[in-house]
């Protein structure tokens, strides 16, 4: 009783890795290997690449929106035409400014969600589920040892980011002194180098983190994905009784066996045929059985195949309807011919070996 107690808990012990059929119906539900992480340092680096590369473009157009703003707009008299023009320029001024960081950022969004999970487009995620609402589930969530990793996570990131941030200002704190000094323009080209210097090595900082939780995550899904033995063979169970997958593998099944079959036509000795709907191909070989046996069989379709080939190898035909009838029902491919048949079949072949005598 206790030997067969052990075999069930090591049976429903999670320890073999997820077939693929569990990992595409995962796959379906959204529930894919991904850091976001990876995510975020990406994101963030085409923004600032962005800035880099149409830094310029954008202040030229806030320049322009603010010289308009003072040379042009200051002197609309405020009506309701007029309030809605003024909205709508500005408002597309702005897209304008911020179209490159957008498109950037997008453009950087899909890189990383690609990169890591390839193309998925499902719609399950949104589904309306009461155990996302479930307070119980909701508490295991938040003191799981995930949400404790997370955390860690998050706290060492704050903690590697801010620290070097912090290098970054108290290498600059003397020039940034000075710039009590400078002229605008001088203040905000300093001040636009130092943010732009701490923004690369905050991204630097964060894509080489990205790779640990990256290889965490992807431990942690390929933990959670784990099934026990008796999990692959429920599911192998449920694929043998799956009428979809039955019907699939009978279709191959039988195609199979039709092309073996036909290749063996070729070798027949006679073709015996309804004339339409049977075909029986016989063969005699006193080497392989003491009787005719016969090599291929078939109805409507594989009948007139069967008399396709046999023509294209010079192979006799003879009609016979009750022959090929009985003939049909009562034996396979492969089997000999029953003894009742005999006479006929005999007489048949008789009548071929003649004709090719005489030919």
């Amino acid at each position: 009783m206790q030997m067969r107690l052990d075999l069930q808990f090591f049976a429903g012990e999670k320890t073999e890795k997820a077939t693929p059929k569990k990992r595409q119906d995962q796959r379906k539900k959204g529930k894919v290997s991904k850091s976001q992480d990876v995510n975020t340092a990406l994101l963030l680096l085409f923004c600032i690449i962005g800035l880099i590369v149409f830094g310029n473009y954008m202040l030229g157009q806030m320049l322009n929106l603010y010289e308009y703003t003072f040379t042009e707009l200051i002197n609309w008299n405020i009506t309701e035409g007029t309030t809605q023009r003024l909205f709508t320029g500005v408002v597309l001024e702005a897209g304008k400014i911020v179209a490159p960081i957008m498109v950037l950022g997008l453009i950087g969004g899909l890189v990383a969600n690609l990169s890591q999970v390839g193309f998925l487009f499902t719609t399950e995620p949104l589904k309306f589920d009461l155990k996302k609402i479930d307070p119980v589930q909701g508490a295991k969530r938040i003191f799981s040892i995930r949400a404790l990793v997370e955390l860690l996570k998050s706290l060492l990131k704050i903690t590697f980011i801010g620290s070097i941030t912090f290098f970054i200002i108290w290498i600059y704190k003397d020039d940034m002194l000075m710039t009590a000094f400078l002229n605008a323009h001088g203040a905000l080209t300093f001040f636009s180098k130092v943010t732009m210097t701490m923004a690369i090595a905050a991204i630097i900082t964060l894509l080489f983190l990205s790779i640990f939780d990256y290889a965490y995550q992807r431990f942690d899904y390929e933990k959670n994905m784990r099934m026990s033995k008796q999990d692959i063979k429920d599911e192998y169970k449920n694929m043998e009784g799956d009428p979809l997958i039955k019907s699939k593998r009978k279709a191959i099944q039988r195609e199979m066996a039709t092309r073996r079959m036909m290749s063996e036509v070729p070798n027949a000795d006679v073709i015996i045929t309804n004339p339409t709907h049977f075909a029986i191909a016989i063969k005699y070989d006193e080497k392989i059985a003491t009787a005719p046996y016969v090599l291929a069989k078939g109805t409507d379709q594989t009948a007139l195949k069967i008399k396709e080939i046999a023509k294209e190898n010079n192979i006799h035909m003879v009609e016979n309807k009750p022959l090929a009838r009985s003939l049909y029902k009562v034996i396979d491919v492969g089997d000999v011919i029953p003894e009742a048949f005999y006479q006929a079949i005999a007489e048949i072949l008789a009548y071929v070996y003649r004709v090719e005598k005489n030919v």
